[in-house]
């Protein structure tokens, strides 16, 4: 019988490195509930930030969840994430790739007024602002680098897989898949 893939599992990784459209393609592959954690808990209209404790309270009801795919979470409910976690996927990218990524995503939001965060829009003086994405890449690079490899020299956290390439991500989730896939039929 194929090994089923990790049921609960958080994608971690620096802003701009693609943990929300990698996490969504795992939980497609592997036929898991998805939850793009800046729309479900982190932002309300306006951009204006939930209030902690109802993070906490909407992270707790995911967290009890068996089965989940989540594409971040604040440092200040992360711990609730980890304590039910299967695996942790870490996006631990060069800062050329992921400040990339960011640039692009964040002018192509800007442009076209595509809706993120729960609805909100990114401008250009949002982008221009001290409280810019571009900026907090800047602020949270070092750190959550350094939070990736914490996680994964302490034996008290869940498994952390590590990705330096986008290639080599891709391939795990296709892999993922055909597990997931292979376990469905041999199930039957």
């Amino acid at each position: 019988m194929a090994a089923t893939p990790a049921q609960r599992v958080l994608f971690h990784g620096v802003t701009g490195s693609g943990k929300t459209s990698a996490a969504r393609a795992y939980a497609q592959a592997v036929g898991l509930p998805f939850y793009p954690y800046d729309d479900v808990v982190g932002w309300l209209p306006e951009w204006q930030q939930r209030p902690v404790e109802d993070q906490r309270k909407l992270t707790a009801a995911i967290a009890a969840g068996d089965r989940w795919v989540v594409d971040s979470a604040y440092s200040s409910v992360c711990e609730l994430l980890l304590a039910r976690a299967e695996l942790v996927v870490a996006l631990d990218y060069p800062r050329w790739l992921s400040l990339g990524r960011l640039l692009r995503r964040t002018v192509r939001r800007c442009l076209t007024g595509e809706p993120v965060c729960n609805g909100n829009t990114e401008t250009w003086r949002l982008v221009l602002s001290r409280d810019s994405i571009i900026v907090w890449h800047f602020r949270s690079f070092a750190a959550k680098r350094k939070e990736v490899a914490a996680m994964q020299a302490d034996p008290g956290m869940p498994p952390v897989i590590s990705f330096r390439r986008p290639r080599d991500l891709a391939a795990w989730i296709a892999e993922a898949g055909q597990a997931a896939g292979a376990a469905e039929t041999a199930g039957r």
